[in-house]
């Protein structure tokens, strides 16, 4: 059987708002992930739209799995991400997006990650977000002009969630930003676990679902082995 791999595209954004609220990518949704990932044999890469060392936020020393990736070779390496411009996606068999307010600037807009999103899915690979990493979807149009989560079915941070969270930071609400392109969006309680699957479109609500979010594209990438 081959090697599996996906690529774990971050954001490259420091702070946002009006406040300059420091951010980055949320490291329990990068650390948990990876520690499913390798638990299966997959490998992981890493690629932002700038390339470079993207900035974290959300670290948790009491928590197993995040002292093993701040201790990790795989960090190293993100430390190093390829600009997403130089890499062809259809060298991974996934891509995933993590969250963390960052995406919320950056990769709700770039072109790169757009290209990148609609190249994935229109070749038949998995795409994968969880929290705010959905943001990634935004703006990502099918061949025919209609948007790709028109119809589906997905879930990100909630407009509860980020009323108590960092409603102040962010430049728009993603779960409205999602319905308003016509995503069938649904939430569980506020920073409960939530996945949902619609085909090859995985996503995860928030941190809590970093994890199971993982082990459901292991489940999608040894299904199509």
């Amino acid at each position: 059987m081959n090697m599996k791999h996906v690529l774990f595209i971050l954001t490259n954004t420091h702070e946002i708002g009006p406040n300059k609220r420091p951010t980055g990518y949320f490291f329990p949704e990068v650390a948990h992930p990876v520690e499913v990932f390798e638990h299966a044999g997959i490998a992981v890469e890493y690629a932002s739209p700038l390339g470079g060392a993207p900035s974290e936020d959300g670290y948790d020393e009491s928590d197993p799995a995040q002292r093993a990736f701040r201790n990790s070779n795989s960090i190293r390496r993100m430390a190093r991400s390829r600009k997403l411009s130089e890499v062809d996606v259809l060298d991974y068999d996934a891509i995933f997006f993590p969250g963390g307010l960052g995406p919320m600037v950056d990769i709700a807009k770039d072109p790169d990650v757009k290209n990148a999103v609609a190249r994935a899915w229109n070749a038949g690979k998995i795409v994968a977000a969880v929290c705010h990493g959905p943001a990634a979807l935004l703006g990502v149009t099918l061949e025919d002009g209609s948007p790709l989560i028109r119809g589906r079915k997905l879930t990100s941070f909630s407009n509860e969630e980020e009323a108590g969270y960092a409603q102040a930071d962010v430049p728009f609400n993603l779960e409205d930003a999602l319905r308003a392109e016509g995503a069938d969006y649904s939430a569980a309680a506020v920073w409960q676990e939530k996945v949902v699957v619609d085909g090859r479109l995985l996503t995860g609500q928030n941190p809590a679902s970093g994890g199971p979010l993982a082990k459901e594209i292991v489940k999608a990438l040894q299904g199509a082995a």
